[in-house]
């Protein structure tokens, strides 16, 4: 039995938590246990134990990747839990702690932000890359984008393996979906595309404000979802309101039940013009069959197969999107096969038995010296 010790600092269930959760239900129990350490409240310590997976919470670390204070605490559990692998997911403080207990430490690197060019063009990038290399057996990047990211920040290639996420299917639910569309007054005509992501200001909310502007003047009949909160969302209200979208967008606040949500929309769109490695919302939507338009940044030109299963347009081009949805509107035949596609892909690549496996994978390796120079 490989015994895992989980570490991440996420006191809300962003991506980072929701992988980790897609991991542990599919994870092989023959083979494989797993203990999870996160900060004391965390939400995610509900949904762990839901799987029957042993929680460790420590009074410390909370949304920090390093907090000098955590690191002596971390580092007597796992002494106490003596495990063969610790994973941590961004926290550079149980990474710390793991490689001072003698312990393989394997990093998953959530984001696909760019570091930043101080760190690319000056001495700092010594420093990076030794707090990469020297505290981490491997690291695990969630797309060829971020991978590249790293490598071009002067990280060893031969300390990075890339896996994409995979997601638990999510459930078309036509009665939950009429549900939505009659409480937010959505027609039957009505073409319906939806962003499913937390409202922050890369993840091109506004661009796909001014799409839906360019379709109101070209004559369409559409309608917007917004699900989900964020720092930037009352600049995303404010910009709705001056380009008196009002009746266009539907603001759905958080969405814990996403199957409502995806179920009720035509098209899903990915906005992001930074930071995406492999957005698990559109995974989900491929899982039901839903078609994508998506920028063709970071990691989305590993999901999306053009023509295939959705299309993919230049970021923070608003015309490229207005006229996939145009596209799409107007043949409903295409749309159907994107939609299947979307399925074939998610089925093929994407299930959460795939990402488990590849995962235990990299254990497997990493404890039989597989990241040695």
């Amino acid at each position: 039995m490989i015994d895992i010790l989980n570490i991440i600092s996420d006191t809300n269930i962003g991506g980072a938590g929701r992988a980790v959760l897609n991991y542990l239900q599919y994870m092989d129990r023959t083979a494989f246990s797993a203990k999870v350490v996160v900060p004391k409240g965390s939400l995610l310590i509900g949904p762990v134990r839901s799987l029957e997976v042993p929680v460790i919470e420590i009074d410390a670390m909370a949304d920090k990747s390093y907090d000098r204070t955590a690191i002596r605490k971390l580092m007597g559990i796992v002494s106490r839990e003596d495990p063969d692998v610790v994973h941590t997911h961004g926290s550079l403080s149980g990474r710390i702690a793991g490689k001072r207990c003698g312990k393989k430490v394997v990093f998953t690197r959530h984001s696909a932000f760019p570091f930043p060019s101080y760190v690319c063009k000056t001495p700092l990038r010594l420093v990076y890359k030794y707090l990469y290399e020297h505290y981490s057996d491997r690291i695990i990047a969630i797309s060829p984008a971020g991978a590249k990211l790293m490598t071009d920040a002067g990280i060893s290639s031969k300390k990075i393996s890339v896996m994409m996420n995979g997601v638990s299917p999510v459930q078309r639910d036509q009665c939950k979906a009429e549900a939505l569309k009659k409480r937010y007054g959505i027609q039957d005509g009505d073409f319906v595309i939806g962003i499913l992501a937390r409202i922050e200001e890369y993840k091109g909310h506004m661009d796909v404000l001014e799409t839906l502007r360019i379709l109101r003047e070209r004559g369409r009949q559409v309608k917007l979802i917004i699900a989900g909160t964020g720092a930037f969302e009352t600049q995303v209200r404010q910009r709705t309101r001056e380009l008196d979208l009002d009746d266009l967008v539907i603001f759905t606040g958080f969405v814990e039940d996403v199957s409502q949500v995806l179920s009720a929309m035509d098209l899903q769109v990915n906005a992001s013009y930074v930071s995406e490695t492999s957005s698990l919302s559109l995974l989900e939507g491929m899982s039901m069959g839903l078609p994508m338009a998506a920028a063709d940044c970071c990691g989305n030109p590993w999901i999306v197969d053009q023509g295939i299963s959705g299309y993919l347009f230049p970021p923070r081009d608003a015309e490229a999107l207005a006229d996939i949805v145009e596209k799409l509107m107007d043949d409903r035949e295409l749309l159907k096969r994107l939609g299947q596609g979307a399925l074939k892909t998610y089925n093929e690549r994407f299930t959460g038995q795939i990402y488990a496996k590849i995962l235990e994978d990299i254990y497997r390796d990493v404890l039989t010296d597989g990241s040695e120079e």
